[in-house]
């Protein structure tokens, strides 16, 4: 009993702090519709400038604090409300998601810019004080956290229910116009709640930094727990959010206590809130569907099968000429460009095309190198089971959250991301505990493709059948469904389509061809292991995907490229947290477009071939009016006709 009284201590001591950092993630979505990803990083990079405050800067711990929750968290959440996500909120979940993920990355790279990566040690609130009661003893941070976990519940309430910026705040979430009508101001009031809900973040990033650390991703990634906890109270009832705080927190320590640390059940210990996150979405009542909103987006040109099959033709025979003269070490990062452009094509059939956003993606990559090693067949067939695999286990992701759409859509995925990477790929029967699993190169009738050089062109040759099956399947009526469902779910359901089944086989598709990118790779690197395969990952997938266009395969193949040049650049632990800061704050400018740089550099080519081409129009023109008058006269609008049969109009080459 005394064990297990000490435990459940403990258990109440995490779950406070995570009732304070999922509160404040409560109010930010309550009263603009923007659930902030990055909510855990603000609150790391807050810790740190707490830490920054008392031990680089000598100042009091006290006045550290109040500079912290003051001054320095309200006047970043107001910036970021006002500068950042306004009106992300009235738009597309996927565009909100993708911005919060950038400035989760850009957090990221700004925390190791200004702190490299170093030992730090952040000490207890009265490190040396605490009290014994029975067997246990509590020390006087645990009961600090307590103490301000019951605070900042008691001072919600009182701001929510008992003044009047609290009540503009409820009424926000109902019809901010209406609250404008009657001469309350939305921004005003959503700036405030960002502004405490950062502080809130900075409270429990410090609260939880002395059990953490300083560690730059654990504080990031520890508020997926945050999210688990706000999901219960649907985001938007405090009382629920706390009491599932407190719950998770409970469980948590439950675990460590009595769980056994060997076998399957040690695989359970560290997956305890994603396990909590994925049930309680997946118990989530149906999503309505939204009525009265187009959450359209303006697609990418697509272009028809002549110029698809002429571009992927260059692609092809650039990609020749260009492994044939770098050299071997560079041979391989084009094939690792490829196995990232092919994974951004499952996301433009599944985001760009059917509005779905998943956090798991190179999970499913994951899993079909996984089978591709297990199966042992390095031929075609294995290639096509392994595809198999990675699309049915993409469709039992779907089947469970059938109901679900948008933001816990997309948070299922990443619930079900944690899972696989804690629970298969480090177990013994997966990769062996983050060790390495043989595999050998495709074999084609029996020809084992086993240079270098023919191995990566075939994978480039992969990236281009896929993007021509993708462009032919957006062509066809299977695209314009997509489409359409992406724009407007309540139109489809009014037109009598059940999209949930039309959705478990867009994910699974989506699955099946991630999964042959993760084959594909396993063979080039000979070895494949779990780290490979991080889940972490698949949020720099998702962000260069939008970054680069994740509407069109330009933006794929351009995505894929930066994001295997990425870790090339990153020559220094500087340079690298600069590169991240760029990346993830560029695609705070750019997540508004998903259509991205490609649609830029399409905007281009139609300006530079509107000023080319009707000089050559011109020409033709007058040559064939020279052809065709001596035998049969035309009417000049004839002749026009003809010209704009021979002369396309230029458009991107999606």
């Amino acid at each position: 009993m005394g064990s297990l009284f000490a435990f459940t201590l403990l258990g109440l001591f995490t779950g406070a702090a995570y009732a304070i950092v999922a509160s404040g993630l409560v109010l930010t979505y309550a009263t603009t519709r923007v659930f902030n990803i990055a909510h855990g990083a603000f609150g790391m990079v807050l810790a740190f400038t707490f830490w920054d405050f008392t031990q680089r800067q000598g100042l009091p711990t006290l006045l550290s604090l109040f500079l912290v929750l003051g001054v320095v968290a309200p006047a970043i959440g107001w910036f970021i409300q006002r500068f950042v996500t306004r009106g992300l909120g009235e738009g597309p979940v996927s565009v909100a998601l993708v911005v919060t993920v950038g400035l989760l990355v850009g957090l990221i790279g700004v925390a190791q810019y200004i702190w490299p990566p170093e030992p730090r040690v952040l000490l207890p609130f009265y490190a040396e004080t605490g009290w014994k009661l029975g067997d246990t003893y509590i020390t006087a941070h645990q009961v600090v956290t307590i103490i301000c976990s019951i605070v900042v519940a008691g001072g919600l309430y009182v701001l929510l229910n008992r003044t009047r910026t609290g009540t503009a705040m409820r009424a926000s979430v109902d019809n901010p116009e209406l609250l404008r009508l009657f001469g309350g101001k939305p921004d005003t009031v959503a700036a405030i709640a960002w502004a405490i809900g950062m502080s809130l973040a900075a409270l429990g990033g410090i609260l939880l930094t002395p059990a953490v650390g300083l560690d730059y991703y654990a504080l990031t990634l520890l508020v997926i727990n945050a999210y688990a906890a706000a999901m219960l109270g649907r985001l938007k009832s405090l009382p629920l959010t706390f009491a599932g705080a407190m719950g998770l927190g409970i469980l948590e320590a439950w675990a460590v206590a009595y769980l056994p640390t060997d076998g399957f059940w040690s695989t359970i210990r560290p997956v305890i809130p994603a396990l909590f996150l994925f049930a309680v979405v997946v118990a989530m009542p149906q999503t309505q569907l939204r009525i009265g909103q187009v959450k359209g987006i303006v697609a990418a040109p697509v272009p028809n099968l002549r110029k698809s099959l002429g571009s992927g033709a260059v692609l092809l025979g650039f990609a020749f000429l260009l492994i044939a003269v770098v050299s071997r070490a560079d041979v391989l990062l084009i094939g690792i460009a490829a196995t990232y452009a092919m994974v951004m094509l499952s996301l433009v059939l599944l985001t760009g095309y059917g509005g779905h956003v998943s956090l798991a993606q190179f999970t499913f990559a994951g899993v079909g190198a996984l089978a591709y090693a297990k199966l042992d067949q390095p031929n075609l067939v294995g290639l096509a089971l392994s595809a198999l695999v990675a699309a049915g286990v993409g469709a039992l992701v779907a089947l469970p959250v059938l109901r679900l759409t948008g933001l816990y859509l997309a948070l299922s995925t990443m619930a079900f991301a944690v899972l696989m990477d804690k629970m298969i790929f480090q177990a013994d029967y997966a990769f062996k505990f983050n060790g390495t699993l043989a595999t050998e190169r495709l074999s084609i009738l029996g020809v084992q493709i086993g240079s270098d050089t023919s191995y990566v062109w075939f994978m480039v040759l992969a990236f281009v059948v896929m993007g021509l099956f993708l462009l032919w399947l957006r062509r066809g009526p299977l695209g314009r469904i997509l489409i359409a469902s992406r724009d407007s779910p309540s139109g489809c359901g009014t037109l009598g389509l059940d999209l949930r089944w039309f959705r478990v086989g867009l994910f699974s598709l989506s699955a099946g061809m991630a999964g042959v990118a993760g084959a594909l790779f396993a063979g080039l690197r000979g070895t494949v292991g779990a780290a490979d395969f991080l889940y972490f990952q698949s949020l720099l997938v998702l962000l260069l995907a939008v970054v680069f266009g994740v509407t069109s395969v330009t933006g794929a193949l351009l995505g894929g490229t930066a994001l295997m040049l990425l870790p090339v650049w990153q020559s220094s632990p500087e340079l690298a947290g600069l590169l991240f800061a760029v990346l993830g704050f560029g695609a705070v400018l750019l997540g508004r477009d998903p259509n991205g740089i490609a649609n830029h550099l399409f905007r281009l080519g139609r300006l530079g071939s509107s000023r080319v081409l009707p000089g050559w129009e011109a020409k033709l023109r007058e040559r064939m009016e020279g052809l065709l008058k001596p035998s049969r006269p035309e009417p000049a609008h004839s002749i026009d006709t003809v010209i704009e049969t021979m002369i396309d109009e230029p458009k991107g080459v999606a």
